[in-house]
């Protein structure tokens, strides 16, 4: 049986070599390109289960090309790998806003990453495979297969991050939740916790998000002072 197919976005031949090697040996269906916009095109023409993809790109960048997939009905739902050199906090959470499904910095082990990739395509299927899941607390709706929520009966746009906090949340109203468990939730699956996409300190910069977002239901989410958070089953 084929393995998913991953498209790799990046400038440096050498890294697309690396890389391919390395995805190409676990059985996975490589495609290389190195610009913005051919990632774009490839994108469109044949669907990728993931894109990996640098941030420094020359022309449109790494942002700007993550920022059109999402904004796109066609491939808004392939999840995105930012790889890229770029690993100050400002550019995780620019990432992240852009729903970006993890994030990993230069210099990197190929072993490292490609378990990480691992850990985004399970993550991906299994909320996929759950399309019947549907959560109702008073006016919010989650339903978890079509990764929508709605307040009041209406759509409410979220990064891939805050959908998977909310719909972690959710899944336990009232429970109240670490910061350090909605990492790993927002995280997923990954054993390598060298590099987090998600931080403590980010966790809070998405609960703000959330909140604004939900508007009225903005509320159900609780601060628990000392502990973290939790969403209310009333």
């Amino acid at each position: 049986m084929a393995k998913e197919s991953i498209l790799v976005v990046d400038d440096e031949r050498e890294i697309l070599e690396l890389v391919k090697y390395n995805l190409a040996k676990e059985g996975y269906n490589v495609v290389c390109v190195e610009t913005g916009e051919d990632a774009l095109s490839a994108a469109r023409l044949k669907l990728p289960d993931l894109v990996l993809l640098d941030l420094m790109l020359p022309g449109v960048d790494g942002l700007e090309v993550c920022r059109k997939l999402k904004a796109d009905p066609k491939t808004q739902e392939i999840p995105v790998v930012m790889l890229t050199a770029k690993g100050g906090e400002a550019d995780i959470v620019a990432g992240l806003e852009l729903g970006a499904a993890d994030y990993v910095t230069k210099p990197f082990s190929p072993r490292v990453l490609t378990a990480r990739i691992k850990a985004v395509l399970r993550r991906d299927q299994s909320e996929n495979g759950d399309a019947q899941a549907t959560i109702k607390i008073n006016d919010l709706v989650i339903h978890a297969g079509r990764h929508q929520v709605l307040v009041a009966d209406r759509p409410v746009d979220l990064t891939a991050s805050e959908f998977r906090i909310l719909l972690f949340m959710a899944r336990k109203p009232g429970w109240v939740f670490t910061r350090q468990q909605i990492v790993d939730a927002a995280q997923g699956d990954d054993v390598y916790v060298s590099e987090r996409f998600v931080t403590d300190r980010s966790v809070d910069v998405h609960i703000v998000s959330l909140r604004r977002k939900l508007g009225p239901c903005g509320g159900y989410i609780d601060t628990v002072r000392g502990v973290g958070y939790r969403l209310k089953d009333e």
